[in-house]
């Protein structure tokens, strides 16, 4: 009674707002909290997670109030990331047997990437769409590697003498792990002499003098325990030894010659390591102060460098020495590597180089041909053919350099390739073109050698279909233009001795025919029972399939009857494809098909209009009540009141739906009735705006907040006549929503 009182003093919305909270009481879902694992025997909550592949079951205790959530309800444990951020939560738990406990207990693991100090936890239930506070922030870290680290410089491996490396010319070094896989999944603590640096990666640059050693960042709680402390590398501040290599002679080689690469210093204790064109072509080797190029050696042109690591020294590379080819020349072939020879034939062969003042002899069978000193060669035996060129001019006389081999064969056989050239699809092109795509020579030991470019034009051709000759087709391709020219084709050829044959193409090309299929309704409905479907081309000598659904119905029906709905089509054989009809889709009508976008009662201002639409129908007519017709399309303009009528059909099947239309009431909600039996404003009478709506919801409440009427499609029908007032005026309170949104909400004071 005293919020009541309270209530009257107050603005409206504050007193709704009150009788509201009081009345809507909903279930309170607790932050999560972590819990014992009972399966090792702890009493305990864990304070932080330190999984591991030995180790990975945790329990987050959660607790709710009733009132009881929907039997579907879901709850489920998120995991923020590791800042606390539920922009992307991860799913840890979901439970549905728990709709009845309060108090329970959700088990999670943690995946190979969670590495941080922030996360938190929260608790999502589905039915009720609801959300627990956020939990406690948690320090959880998954440690993936857990054996000491090894570093290096660069990460190579290799870890210096003693663990010493001199810096030379304040220069920078890089330290880097070598031995952790996936190094980028973690955060790492880098320590020079004991005092922790900023650097998380698992590489560092630096410049002072130091110890240097790293670890595993895995938290203030999990770090130490998974032992990942490094071995210590000491960066010393060195000068340069002045490393440099000369050449014991000319840098510029011919062939067989040589040249001594030496170092100016000579120390045992050194390690040596000698690179051409920047790739190691020695492995860093003690005392390896010298390396012989040697002219013999493919691809030995390039530039030489030097680099010297050791204890109580810089790791320094020498300055670059150029050695280059000088009998540097090219040969090149004038003919195709391999060659089919035919009886009585001969082909030419022919070479070219850039060799100063070049001379040539011939080879065959790794023989020389006597007098073959020319650049071409005349050739009608088979065998393996090259020629050696000589330079006899520039710095390098009488270097030699052989030219590729050429092999002549003698064939046993041809055979044919043949393939579509241009884009064929069986059942679907309406043309294509068979082609020669390929001609082997085949060697009496069933070696294959392509000679489509030296011999297709040799040829004679005949295309065949299905064994037949086709006539006037002589060349190595044929176009097909009609599903008429249908079949298996191959291809004859001659030349000399020779009647090669292809392999077989089958050509299936579509006729470009269509069939049309049509029904007498296209709907089931009341009276309708069946329907029959029927092809604009005579089935009786075709090959044909009904299909519903994609299913075949019959291969014997010229006309399908049927009274089942479902999407119908045919299929017609046609040159060996199939022709596919159009679909038609037989329904089963009913009142639903049809949608209107406007209730039965239609309000609008008076002066106005309004358009209502429908859809699901093939044809429409509305009308007014006089019976005129006033539109034949989907929609139509209302602007007067009254009843109208629409009839919307489906074939032969067919709906109707009423509506009426009256203008909007222009008086406000009431606030004051007096129900007094007199037959004047007895009753509170709300604008049509809110009456007699369905989707619209009329709550009351009395002085003491309890709800007395909670009404859809409100009739303008309260208080009835056996509602007893008790005082002489009584002050009530309502609320007028839809959907869950309120549209209205006031007092309405009753005077008896």
């Amino acid at each position: 009674m005293k919020d009541v009182n309270l209530c009257r003093t107050l603005m409206l919305t504050v007193c709704i707002a009150l009788f509201t909270s009081t009345i809507a009481i909903g279930q309170v879902l607790n932050k999560p909290e972590p819990a014992p694992n009972a399966n090792i025997g702890a009493t305990s909550p864990w304070t932080a997670a330190c999984a591991s592949a030995d180790f990975n079951e945790y329990f987050m205790n959660f607790t709710w109030s009733p009132p009881l959530v929907d039997s579907a309800n879901e709850f489920i444990l998120e995991l923020s990331d590791a800042s606390g951020n539920f922009d992307a939560p991860t799913e840890l738990d979901r439970v549905s047997d728990k709709n009845t406990n309060f108090d329970f207990d959700f088990s999670f693991s943690l995946a190979t990437d969670v590495q941080g100090d922030g996360y938190r936890f929260r608790v999502r239930s589905t039915s009720p769409a609801l959300m627990s506070p956020e939990s406690d922030a948690f320090s959880m870290y998954y440690i993936g590697y857990n054996n000491p680290i090894l570093i290096s410089k660069d990460g190579s491996g290799n870890i210096p003498p003693g663990g010493v490396i001199e810096n030379c010319n304040s220069g920078n070094i890089t330290l880097a792990t070598h031995n952790v896989t996936t190094p980028q999944n973690y955060n790492y603590n880098w320590y020079r002499s004991g005092t922790l640096l900023s650097e998380k990666t698992n590489s560092i640059t630096v410049t002072q003098d130091g110890m240097y050693f790293v670890e595993i960042d895995y938290g203030p709680n999990c770090s130490g325990s998974a032992n990942t402390l490094s071995n210590t590398i000491e960066i010393q501040t060195g000068a340069s030894s002045g490393i440099a290599i000369a050449a014991s002679s000319g840098t510029t080689l011919c062939a067989g010659q040589t040249v001594d690469l030496v170092a100016n210093i000579d120390d045992p204790t050194w390690t040596y390591t000698w690179y051409q064109d920047g790739a190691a072509v020695t492995s860093p080797t003690l005392g390896d102060s010298s390396f012989t190029v040697n002219s013999s050696t493919a691809n030995f042109e390039g530039d030489y460098t030097l680099q010297i690591e050791g204890s109580g020294v810089c790791t320094e590379t020498t300055n670059a020495i150029t050695i280059s080819n000088a009998g540097n020349f090219s040969v090149s072939l004038g003919n195709d590597t391999n060659i089919v020879l035919l009886p009585g034939q001969t082909r030419t062969l022919s070479v070219s180089s850039t060799a100063s003042s070049a001379t040539y002899q011939w080879y065959k069978d790794g023989s020389p041909l006597a007098g073959e000193t020319n650049t071409t060669l005349e050739i009608s035996a088979v065998g393996v053919y090259f020629a050696r060129v000589t330079e006899n001019g520039g710095a390098c006389s009488g270097n030699t350099k052989d030219s590729e081999n050429t092999t002549a064969v003698l064939p046993a056989s041809f055979e044919f390739t043949i393939d579509f050239s241009s884009t064929y699809t069986s059942c679907e092109s309406t043309s294509a073109v068979l082609a020669l795509t390929q001609i082997n020579a085949v060697a009496t030991d069933g070696t294959r050698t392509d000679v489509t470019a030296d011999l297709s034009a040799d040829f004679s051709y005949q295309w065949l279909k299905d064994g037949v000759l086709v006539a006037g087709e002589t060349s190595n391709t044929i176009s097909l233009a009609s599903a008429a020219e249908n079949g298996n084709y191959t291809l004859e050829g001659s030349l000399d001795s020779f009647s090669p044959n292809s392999n077989e193409r089958n050509a299936t090309l579509a006729s470009g025919e269509t069939v049309t299929i049509s029904s007498t309704d296209l709907a089931l409905c009341d009276g309708i029972n069946s329907v029959t479907l029927m092809a604009d081309i005579d089935l009786a000598n075709e090959t044909f399939t009904w299909t519903r659904d994609g299913n075949t119905v019959s291969t014997t029906d010229r006309s399908l009857t049927t009274s089942e709905t479902g999407v119908y089509e045919l299929e017609v054989q046609r040159t060996g494809c199939p022709v596919r009809s159009n679909q038609v889709t037989i329904i089963q009508f009913d009142e639903s098909i049809v949608t209107v976008d406007a209730d039965e009662n239609i309000i609008f201002q008076e002066g106005s209009a309004q358009t209502i639409a429908a859809s699901g129908a093939q044809s429409y007519e509305w009308y007014d009540e006089g019976n005129t017709r006033i539109s034949s399309t989907d929609s139509v303009s209302l602007s007067e009141e009254g009843t109208y009528l629409l009839v919307a059909s489906v074939g032969s099947c067919q709906i109707t739906r009423t509506f009426t239309v009256s203008f909007r009431d222009n008086f406000a909600i009431p606030n004051v009735i007096t129900a007094n039996g007199d037959g004047i404003n007895d009753l509170w009478v709300l604008p049509n705006t809110f009456s007699r709506k369905p989707d619209v919801t009329v709550i009351i409440y009395n002085e003491n907040g309890e709800e007395i009427l909670n009404q859809p499609d409100y009739q303008n029908n309260w208080p009835q006549s056996s509602t007893a007032f008790t005082k002489q005026n009584m002050i009530f309170y309502y609320r007028i929503l839809n959907g869950g949104k309120t549209l209205n909400q006031g007092t309405i004071t009753v005077i008896r």
